[in-house]
């Protein structure tokens, strides 16, 4: 019998140790004595017959039998969580990650599909500027799924790293981008342009690992010279000034493009696509695909 070897509670302290890496860390996180922790760590080693943790120059280290115990440890939990949930007769909850610029653009327009097509769920959004963090918590468990910006075939084609849990995504709607300056920039009038045409241009730009900044990287390779200014907001305020290009969401300078404060220069600009993530192997879980599926556009 499953309680025999494993206990819920032990998975889930089993999850902190592996999520912080030090025994302290996760007691911390759960609320506990680091000696409890530690108990129940070797009680759930025990039952299993196996050693989880090794201790490693950064701290706890996953043996394989820990590996695989991972995903398990996950579906297991959340099959527990949907059990509760239905027993009290609760409706379907779905924990949803998205990119903070998503989250005025396109997360209701995400929340709208889902609302239409599956009425029996909740959403809980959870917004975050990094999109490493999201990833993080969808290949953990803590996120079922997670919108953010990407290209290419494979995940992390636009040039970040993807995590090496199995991860599925869907694309759901094409993000344009746009190339804009001041109306006083010297390429504004300029009828047609290729990259080499920006080469010793000031590329206004945000942290490396911003989306719109590795977008910039594939479309105008190194040639600009990056001047990091701040997020999207202040990206847009300095071209307005006059102070260099950058590469935006068409979303994002719709108004200014309009006031004439910017002007979309003439260099063709790929779009990006607004990518769905999730756990390829937590699929499995009582209509999970189904409600993710919901949220493609019709």
């Amino acid at each position: 019998m499953l309680g025999a070897y494993v206990e819920l509670r032990q998975l889930v302290t089993f999850e902190a140790v592996v999520r912080h890496r030090t025994v302290t860390d996760a007691a911390v996180a759960l609320g506990l004595a680091p000696s409890s922790v530690s108990q129940q760590i070797r009680t759930l080693e025990t039952g299993l017959a196996v050693t989880l943790f090794t201790r490693g120059p950064k701290g706890m280290e996953l043996t394989p039998a820990g590996q695989r115990l991972q995903g398990w440890a996950r579906t297991l939990l959340d099959t527990a969580e949907q059990a509760v949930h239905d027993v009290r007769g609760e409706r379907r909850r779905l924990r949803l990650g998205a990119l903070e610029t998503l989250a005025g653009s396109h997360v209701p327009l995400v929340l709208t599909r889902l609302a239409e097509r599956r009425p029996d769920i909740t959403v809980d959004v959870h917004c975050d500027r990094a999109r490493q963090g999201l990833l993080t918590d969808v290949a953990n468990g803590r996120l079922d799924a997670a919108l953010l910006l990407d290209a290419g075939e494979a995940l992390g084609g636009l040039g970040f790293p993807a995590p090496a849990e199995p991860l599925a995504f869907l694309d759901l709607d094409p993000v344009p981008l746009a190339l804009v300056a001041a109306p006083t920039h010297p390429l504004a009038t300029r009828p047609a342009l290729v990259p080499t045409d920006l080469a010793d241009e000031r590329l206004l730009v945000n942290v490396p690992e911003c989306s719109f900044r590795l977008a910039g990287q594939h479309l105008l390779g190194t040639g600009p010279e990056r001047v990091r200014a701040g997020g999207v907001p202040v990206m847009r305020a300095w071209a307005e000034h006059g102070l260099g290009v950058t590469l935006l969401p068409r979303f994002a300078v719709t108004d200014s493009l309009r006031a004439g404060t910017l002007v979309a220069l003439a260099l063709p600009v790929p779009d990006l696509s607004l990518r769905l993530v999730w756990r390829k192997d937590r699929e499995a879980l009582p209509e999970l695909r189904d409600i993710l599926y919901a949220a493609a556009r019709p």
